[in-house]
């Protein structure tokens, strides 16, 4: 029976090495077209061209009503498109990613790519105030500055975003050109269903396309800062971690020191006890020797006599034995001749 099932699951195989994208030339040259077609797009309805006119033709057209078979299926797919749904679907796919492969960098990518969605296309909503095509109040304006929220589309934007982070994210330079063609299908369709339910203008349309490819095109410029905060983010896990674990006790070696406390004069009568290495003896044993702790200890209090011990006492001289020394003594176990017997 296998047991090594569980470490399988925790860390899958290591994925291809593929480098997230750079800012290359070409895709600074995708950018900057992408940025020169957006401001077209926002010039061309601010001075009420073609375009606002075509809005109206499309409006006035009412495809829900020229189509009205596929009207229920498309308010399920128009979900596709929104920001809370989408976004709870992939992070969780990233997430799972992110716990296979140990790394945060799937997830920080799809934040920091909503956080620049919302941003950027949040201002031009509020700036702009464009009022959507329910809400239109004269034909053939470009209904500006009136309070609306409608110019970009949120869904189309979001879902350019939301479902091309995953062929931004592809390990494999295949699955990120299926993905690729995945996610256009899927905003595309996300786009021309907001037109055909009637919640937005074509140009809103439009230009939600290419405020998600420029987020989608620009994310390169925001890897270092994605590396950067993933390193944070592991250095203060390692740093809570260390912070709860308990200082290991080092035992004490027989014959190494020990530390003892030992009476010390602390300026006038005060007394303090400060810390002193003693040698430990083999067996555990405590080793004092006579001696003196500071100058201020000598001068006010004699040090006393320490009790040695026994395996530690100096030999004693036959002139300060109490009994005689036997030189005839051997060892114990050892033959010794017969004495003579004394006395009565």
């Amino acid at each position: 029976m296998r047991t090594d099932i569980f470490a399988r699951l925790d860390r899958e195989p290591e994925p291809p090495k593929i480098e997230p994208p750079r800012m290359s030339r070409h895709r600074i040259a995708l950018f900057c077209g992408t940025l020169a077609f957006y401001l077209a797009i926002v010039v061309a309805v601010l001075v009420s061209s073609w375009l606002v006119t075509l809005d109206w033709k499309v409006m006035l057209f009412r495809p829900y009503q020229q189509w009205p078979e596929i009207h229920a299926f498309l308010d399920y797919y128009i979900v596709l498109g929104q920001r809370g749904p989408t976004a709870t679907m992939v992070a969780c796919w990233l997430g799972w990613r992110s716990w296979r492969q140990h790394t945060l960098r799937p997830l920080l990518t799809l934040g920091a790519s909503l956080l620049l969605l919302n941003a950027t296309v949040g201002a031009v909503k509020i700036g702009l105030g464009r009022l959507g095509p329910h809400y239109a109040t004269q034909i053939g304006s470009a209904e500006l500055f009136a309070g609306g929220d409608i110019f970009p589309s949120g869904h189309t934007a979001n879902a350019v975003v939301t479902w091309g982070i995953l062929a931004y994210l592809a390990t494999t330079p295949r699955a990120r050109r299926y993905l690729s063609a995945v996610s256009a299908i899927v905003s595309l369709g996300v786009g021309l269903t907001t037109v055909y339910l009637g919640t937005h203008w074509l140009s809103d349309v439009l230009l939600g396309w290419t405020a998600g490819l420029l987020i989608l095109l620009g994310l390169p410029w925001v890897e270092p800062l994605i590396t950067r905060t993933e390193a944070w983010i592991f250095a203060q896990r390692e740093y809570l971690r260390g912070r709860g674990r308990p200082v290991p006790s080092l035992p004490v070696a027989a014959g190494g020191p020990r530390t003892v406390l030992l009476p010390q004069l602390d300026g006038g009568d005060a007394v303090a006890e400060s810390p002193v290495l003693e040698p430990v003896a083999a067996g555990g044993h405590t080793a004092t020797t006579t001696g003196t702790v500071t100058g201020a200890r000598s001068r006010a209090h004699p040090a006393p006599t320490a009790h040695l011990l026994r395996s530690e006492r100096s030999p004693i001289t036959p002139a300060g034995s109490r009994r005689p020394p036997h030189a005839d003594r051997t060892p114990r176990g050892g033959t010794t001749p017969a004495r003579p017997m004394t006395g009565g």
